[in-house]
């Protein structure tokens, strides 16, 4: 009878330290590092036969963290992560529902993987739309209110949204219908290179992480030797940015995408010190009041031409940078039905963003350099 007890406790005893060892090597393997370096909003953990993909901020001022698994063919997903999401990757097909993401897709060159986008028209890209005159990327509505029976029908692998806010009912059926739903925040990042480098979120879900980090490196050299070269610049022009919508006067906030642009251009924007990253609105005289003497000013690109900034305001002409023909768009490149490819490519390519913006505000320092985005309004 003693000789069987001490046999139960020595085997209780050895159960217990094996689980103990398997949670301590478990745990071992969740401490593995963040691979992302400049973004905020999202974080990849690679563990043996799975990712954990982390999506902290997918609007301003979420609350919810949400995270995915992406399970490949012969990974094992631990009991502890299998109420997230589970994605098996490699994916083959994806519908996205954001400009912004296109470019990862061709930069990937598995832009052939998209079916499906809302409002095609807005897409630049001339290898997608080549496929969309082919009739293999289908129309699914607008973004708040996707079609969601062809959606179902297209069956993707997965399905990249995104919010303004915790609401999108759409999103939330898509999910209950058994489809696969990830939330991106790119837009939401606050510096270029935190936006660019959501190109590995998407290179985690095609299972070429290291292709997406070699496509990242290289903008980030790029970008971080363009603001070397422009540290060198003698002068600090100062700029204005945006124009009038409406009856206001839309700028970029001094923590912006944008504003932090000019800054590493180094050049002196005139609302760099306000606070947040959205836009400001302000009236005609508070602008002119501030920027009349502006060196430089850099416009939403909603007009092609000087006389068409003077058709919609004469009050333009004031400023003395529209006075010195200092005046710079990004509308000039657009796609076959009209969307701007800024818009789009941008926040992918800031390297290319700050060498237009140098040779804009120091063209003396590159001198070869023919800007990309951005051209003098005639």
């Amino acid at each position: 009878m003693r000789t069987c007890l001490r046999f139960l406790i020595v085997l209780l005893l050895s159960v217990i330290f094996t689980q103990c060892k398997k949670e301590s090597i478990t745990a071992a393997r969740i401490s593995s590092h963040n691979t992302i370096r400049h973004a905020k909003g999202f974080s990849i953990q690679n563990y043996e036969g799975y990712a954990v993909v982390t999506v902290k901020n997918p609007w301003p001022k979420a609350t919810k963290t949400y995270t995915y698994i992406l399970k490949e063919k012969k990974g094992k997903v631990p009991d502890s992560l299998k109420q997230n999401p589970v994605i098996s990757i490699p994916i083959k097909s994806i519908v996205v529902t954001s400009t912004t993401h296109i470019p990862s897709l061709e930069m990937l060159k598995k832009e052939k993987t998209l079916v499906g986008f809302p409002h095609l028209d807005y897409i630049s890209s001339e290898k997608v739309r080549a496929r969309i005159e082919a009739g293999k990327v289908k129309e699914l509505g607008m973004n708040q209110s996707l079609n969601t029976e062809v959606i179902l029908n297209l069956q993707p692998d997965v399905i990249i949204g995104y919010g303004i806010d915790n609401n999108n009912p759409t999103l939330d059926n898509l999910q209950k219908s058994g489809l696969k739903v990830i939330l991106n925040g790119d837009w939401n990042e606050e510096t270029p290179l935190g936006k660019a480098e959501w190109i590995k979120f998407f290179g985690a879900l095609y299972g070429q992480q290291k292709k997406a980090e070699a496509i990242f490196t290289k903008i980030e050299k790029e970008y971080l030797k363009t603001i070397q070269i422009a540290q060198s610049a003698q002068q600090t022009p100062t700029i204005l940015a945006g124009d009038m919508f409406e009856d206001r006067w839309y700028l970029p906030k001094g923590n912006s995408w944008g504003s932090l642009l000019l800054k590493e251009a180094k050049g002196q924007y005139l609302w760099a010190e306000t606070t947040g990253t959205g836009s400001l609105s302000l009236s005609f005289e508070a602008v002119f009041e501030k920027a009349q003497q502006a060196d430089i000013w850099i416009t939403s690109g909603q007009f092609a031409s000087l006389k068409e900034m003077t058709t919609a305001n004469p009050h333009y002409s004031q400023f003395k940078a529209f006075q010195n023909k200092n005046v710079y768009s990004f509308s000039g490149r657009k796609g076959k039905t009209g969307g701007i490819l800024y818009y789009e490519l941008a926040p992918n390519r800031p390297d290319i963003v700050l060498k237009d913006i140098v040779k804009i505000l120091h063209p003396e320092l590159l001198k070869s350099y023919q800007p990309f985005f951005f051209e003098k309004l005639q």
